[in-house]
């Protein structure tokens, strides 16, 4: 199994026809991915790469059955892509567009959500299950099968992190790049739920950052449900308060989600922390020799 998407995931492209959701396209296609349709309004006729183009998501999803759509459209259109696919019936959306309003999240994401839909971003890398199918920008050559789940807020972190565990010889089952933004679709609470339910992966690496209480409130899920391993790396311990580092979500604010406050929330749940995301295999490897 693997964790929202795999082989027979039918894929469509909002925003085929741009630099970035041609060039990732086409990635998406050599690596295997089954992308069955593209949508661009204005251009439905056209084809990239043997895919059609159609207009509108209903069009695609009419005469393609696509059941989950990958967003590359520009952050003020984002919000409006996103109910689009969800209101075609598509069952996951990964969104990633960077720069979505966070009042254009607020309001989309129950929307998608009432409609049994789940988005992963916006402003994320995406998701992989190495061997089955990537949905988004993540280096597939990186990854290896395996059964490591990963989960991260941080798209370069996760890619140094997997590269760390495949030279271990450590693959992953899925990996997931939920996004830094401060309203996303899918949690860490999520990702964790889904690996602890899934038989092909036997550990879990969370990568968390500055900001938010995210971490915690993963942590607190990790001690009341989680019988599989967890190892995490979090992000910016020597971030001065009231700085936004990088993602738009990492910002420490009245004093409330430093560094210190996760890791010493993650190690209360039985969670080792690395202090370098190079340790992480070492962590991982010694968690299922237990």
């Amino acid at each position: 199994m693997s964790v929202f998407a795999d082989e027979t995931t039918r894929v469509c492209v909002q925003g085929i026809t741009g630099r970035d959701g041609s060039f990732h396209t086409r990635g998406m296609i050599e690596y295997g991915t089954n992308v069955v349709a593209g949508v661009t309004p204005g251009k439905g006729g056209e084809s990239l790469d043997g895919v059609p183009v159609f207009n509108t998501m209903a069009e695609a999803v009419g005469e393609t059955n696509a059941n989950a759509t990958v967003v590359f459209v520009p952050a003020r259109a984002a919000a409006s892509a996103v109910l689009e696919a969800a209101e075609a019936g598509v069952g996951l959306i990964v969104c990633i567009s960077e720069g979505v309003p966070t009042l254009d999240a607020a309001r989309v994401l129950p929307r998608i959500e009432r409609l049994g839909a789940r988005m992963i971003g916006p402003n994320c890398p995406g998701i992989i299950s190495p061997g089955k199918t990537k949905l988004g920008i993540m280096p597939g050559a990186i990854h290896q099968r395996g059964g490591v789940g990963v989960v991260s807020r941080s798209g370069t972190l996760t890619y140094e992190v997997v590269d760390a565990l495949r030279r271990r010889g450590l693959g992953q089952s899925t990996v997931i790049g939920i996004g830094g933004d401060p309203i996303i679709g899918t949690s860490f609470i999520d990702a964790l739920e889904a690996f602890e339910a899934d038989p092909e992966t036997e550990a879990v690496v969370l990568i968390g950052e500055i900001g938010g209480t995210d971490e915690e409130q993963a942590a607190e899920f990790v001690r009341a449900n989680m019988s599989k391993p967890v190892v995490s790396f979090i992000a910016g311990r020597t971030a001065p308060p009231g700085k936004r580092m990088g993602h738009a979500g990492a910002i420490i604010a009245g004093g409330k989600g430093t560094a210190q406050e996760k890791i010493d929330a993650l190690a209360a749940a039985g969670v080792p922390v690395a202090d370098r995301p190079s340790e992480i295999p070492d962590l991982v490897g010694a968690a299922l020799e237990r």
